[in-house]
């Protein structure tokens, strides 16, 4: 039997235009003609454009699907096998895409619950990278300490944030001013600094140990988007991240030193 190019195009599901740039690129003439000159499609290509839908749907190209049926025997198991391996990533990929589009819906829910303007008040130029923070909750999806933090910073007044932020931005000046004036990052001015931030997380987000602020302050020296969550990029200098890590580390080494319970949450 022979079908006209609508009728192929109907029970396929592709458009005429597809078939005829098959037609031009030489991976599918019809194997015939009407005395009107029309294409007609017989079993045989009706079979052929099965195959080209088949890798196509696999997400081969043209190219490479021409080069197939060419020769059918040429390898065809490898080039599967191939594509499978790509799918099987690619499926991989959009599942971990879902599980971080999912993870931001939660951050954006409990997030901090201020309107725009409200937060450029409160924040001046912090601001919280989604990507980033989207990454903190899936890093730390089993903690219980960041399902803490996140429920008491969704439960803070607008006048909670702005006293926290005023805290930060009062220990963030004392912290360049460390810095600047080249005190070393395992000096007690320095570590000082980093028990104050460490308390300042217990008091406004979660009981935050100094085995805790290491893990946090190795961020700091490892993701920009992290620091700036503490220095805005217009206040940082070379090596404070850096610095800020180092301090962190030398407190908790003094902690390991001696100071531990109840002095840890004063």
């Amino acid at each position: 039997m022979s079908y006209s190019v609508g009728e192929v195009s109907r029970f396929a599901g592709v458009t005429v235009r597809t078939l005829h740039h098959y037609d031009k690129a030489g991976l599918l003439s019809p194997g015939g003609r009407s005395r009107g000159g029309y294409r007609l499609y017989d079993d045989a290509d009706l079979a052929r454009l099965q195959q080209i839908l088949f890798y196509r749907e696999l997400g081969f190209t043209l190219d490479e699907i021409a080069g197939i049926l060419k020769d059918p025997q040429a390898n065809v198991v490898e080039q599967l096998r191939g594509r499978q391996r790509q799918l099987s990533e690619e499926i991989a990929r959009l599942q971990r895409l879902a599980e971080v589009a999912e993870r931001a819906i939660e951050v954006q829910q409990t997030g901090v619950s201020l309107t725009p303007e409200e937060r450029f008040e409160v924040f001046g130029e912090i601001t919280f990278d989604l990507s980033y923070a989207t990454q903190a909750e899936l890093k730390w999806a089993h903690s219980e300490g960041q399902r803490e933090a996140m429920a008491r910073a969704a439960a803070h007044t607008k006048d909670d944030w702005r006293q926290l932020m005023g805290e930060a931005a009062a220990w963030r000046a004392e912290l360049l001013a460390a810095f600047d004036e080249r005190e070393p990052s395992d000096g007690e001015r320095a570590m000082d600094l980093a028990e104050e931030h460490r308390l300042h997380i217990s008091r406004w987000f979660t009981s935050c140990p100094p085995d805790m602020h290491r893990r946090i302050a190795d961020d700091f020296a490892a993701d920009p988007r992290a620091f700036a969550l503490v220095v805005p990029p217009s206040q940082q200098r070379p090596g404070l991240a850096a610095y800020t890590c180092k301090a962190v580390q030398a407190n908790a080494a003094r902690h390991a030193g001696g100071r531990t319970g109840s002095e840890e949450e004063r």
